[in-house]
């Protein structure tokens, strides 16, 4: 049988992965593909670093639409990244009868529901392990083997960048600031990294994985979305010492909230007890922890991201579609996991309504009676307190933080309390907050 003819579009750290490993494993990805699966053409605007990477071995281009508009190409490799040229490239190549692979998260969190109803119009794939978590698969275990489950919730480390310098941040004792220009030189975090240390990166993917563990459209727009910016050292020191570490988590999760089922899709530094397995998911890595029904909790854990890591889920998703290619498109794993015409329009909550404990850090003069204001405003607020912390004064100060951990309550009313607590006299600064998931 003919070789599968594929157009890469971008060969960059991703796109040079791909093409490498597509060479080296070459004989085997036959094997496991049943045909050829054969790059024929690369565009990319440095057409001589391109010539270079592929050795003269296939055909280079400067123009993207040349290899969307190529009848001779059966799939794209989308590799580009962004929201502007990459949706319009994936969207001609859609409506010229070609297959997709992406690894963009950006593009499919904010218009994958269009162009997953363009594809399913066509009768064409597009796939996109890639997008989340790099060589972690955990797109087909959420949309093929978890299908028997109702998914409850998951919770994932999908930003490497933050998880490094959260790590780096507990190791080593330094401040936000000193890590992220260590994590720059080391070449873990961009130039501008403000979409992974803002928390956008991983409110992508967890926007993807929520739309295919419940079946909802994707809605980038109505994610909660807090980065590490704010995080101090110190805050890090105490949850250490309370049994905690500090992560920053992607969590989609159902709930119910007044008799009506709504899900909660959120990205947030998070305490997690120190003995789950994913709290001590160090380094560039990453780690999603998801709960069924059925099968109860299960956790993938991998390198997040890099040339040939990311590049073996762009092949798998090639092997896919060329082992699929053929088959009648009603009967194609949805891209979404559920049948098109069964998506639930689920709300997705805002935060004031979610439920989850709290890491609440005051600092506070130190005299008596402080305590006692502190616990009349929690209780007065319905929000019991599951423990609590008081550092010793340093000599010759007349402040000192007060560590408080909650119980479950909903955002609402630990924002209120928050503010009647900075009300205080007592009560310095601002209150830091952070929330807590048991993950059990």
């Amino acid at each position: 049988m003919k070789p599968i003819k594929v157009g890469l579009l971008g060969i960059g750290t991703v796109g040079a992965g791909t093409f490498n490993v597509l060479a080296r494993n070459q004989e085997e990805i036959t094997r496991r593909a049943g045909r050829g699966i054969e790059i024929i053409a690369v565009a990319d605007l440095n057409t001589a670093r391109a010539n270079e990477l592929t050795g003269g071995k296939c055909k280079v281009v400067s123009d993207a639409r040349e290899l969307v508009n190529d009848p001779e190409i059966d799939i794209i490799i989308e590799l580009i990244g962004g929201y502007g040229i990459a949706r319009e490239l994936v969207m001609q190549a859609i409506a010229n009868g070609k297959h997709v692979v992406t690894a963009n998260k950006a593009l499919l969190a904010t218009h994958g529901n269009e162009i997953f109803a363009a594809a399913q119009a066509k009768g064409v794939m597009v796939a996109f392990e890639a997008a989340v978590a790099g060589g972690i698969p955990i797109i087909k275990a959420l949309r093929e083997g978890l299908t028997a489950n109702r998914i409850q919730w998951l919770a994932g480390i999908i930003n490497g960048t933050t998880n490094f310098i959260l790590s780096e941040m507990r190791d080593k004792g330094l401040d936000f600031d000193t890590v992220l220009k260590e994590a720059q030189r080391l070449g873990y975090a961009e130039a501008d990294p403000t979409f992974d240390i803002e928390g956008v990166d991983a409110a992508h993917k967890a926007t993807i994985m929520s739309a295919i563990a419940f079946g909802i459209p994707v809605q980038f727009d109505k994610a909660h979305v807090e980065g590490i910016t704010k995080l101090q050292a110190v805050d890090i020191q105490y949850a250490e010492q309370l049994g905690y570490r500090i992560k920053l988590l992607g969590i989609a999760k159902r709930a119910i909230v007044n008799g009506t089922e709504g899900i909660e899709l959120r990205v947030h530094p998070t305490l997690i007890p120190s003995k789950r397995l994913i709290a001590n998911v160090e380094g560039a890595m990453n780690a999603v922890l998801v709960q069924g029904d059925a099968v109860g909790a299960t956790l993938y854990y991998g390198k997040g991201a890099g040339s040939e890591p990311t590049a073996s889920a762009v092949i798998a998703d090639l092997v896919d579609i060329t082992r699929l290619a053929t088959a009648d498109p009603e009967h194609r794993v949805p891209h979404l996991a559920f049948q098109p015409n069964a998506m639930n329009d689920i709300n997705i909550l805002p935060m004031s309504e979610i439920t989850t404990s709290y890491y609440l850090r005051l600092n506070v003069v130190d005299q008596p009676g402080v305590l006692a204001d502190l616990t009349r405003i929690l209780a007065d607020a319905t929000i019991s307190i599951d423990a609590m912390m008081q550092k010793e004064p340093a000599d010759n100060e007349t402040h000192t933080d007060i560590v408080i951990l909650t119980h479950q309550t909903q955002e609402k009313n630990v924002v209120a309390a928050i503010a009647k607590m900075e009300a205080l006299s007592t009560v310095v600064g601002q209150v830091t907050k952070i929330r807590l998931e048991n993950l059990s």
